[in-house]
């Protein structure tokens, strides 16, 4: 039996990875994340090399999820997939290799996206969370690349995935 892939996209702190834990559970899956690799090897220091060593990890990613897939395994890939280019890959790569592929989608208001910026910041900020924090700097580079997927890039649509 094939397992399948969960493709979760959403602006940085919407959610994702709350909402990612929930379907782990609920689908005994296992949670593939590049920021819990790229935090585990580098902590925020990556530097310059920072979007090059979050590519190598996402294509990683990709190669090690088919070996989960292949056993039955459902695996949901836990990155944004921020632009519409990069969720047309992932979806080609699942679908050209007969695997299911859904794309669920976390939209979050403004106002909601900056409540869980602030408390996000102050988890990070007391230790109580491996997370990158999310400076003005960094919110307004996830926000100008984010590009919001159409309806018919999305299998599944939540709002405000996270409960505060």
């Amino acid at each position: 039996m094939k397992g399948r892939a969960i493709l979760i996209c959403g602006k940085i702190a919407s959610g994702k990875s709350f909402y990612a834990e929930r379907l782990r559970l609920k689908h005994n899956a296992a949670v593939l994340s590049c920021d819990e690799i790229m935090l585990a090897l580098f902590g925020g220091d990556a530097g310059e090399m920072h979007d090059e060593y979050s590519r190598r990890t996402r294509e990683f990613l990709f190669k090690k999820s088919l070996e989960l897939i292949e056993t039955g395994q459902t695996v949901i890939l836990e990155w944004g997939f921020w632009q519409k280019k990069s969720r047309a890959e992932a979806r080609a790569f699942y679908e050209s290799r007969g695997i299911p592929c859904e794309m669920h989608y976390i939209n979050v208001s403004d106002a909601d996206w900056t409540l869980n910026i602030n408390s996000r910041n102050r988890a990070v900020a007391e230790g109580k969370a491996s997370a990158y924090f999310v400076d003005e700097g960094l919110a307004a580079k996830a926000a100008a690349l984010f590009e919001e997927p159409a309806t018919d890039e999305i299998d599944i649509l939540f709002y405000n995935a996270r409960e505060n």
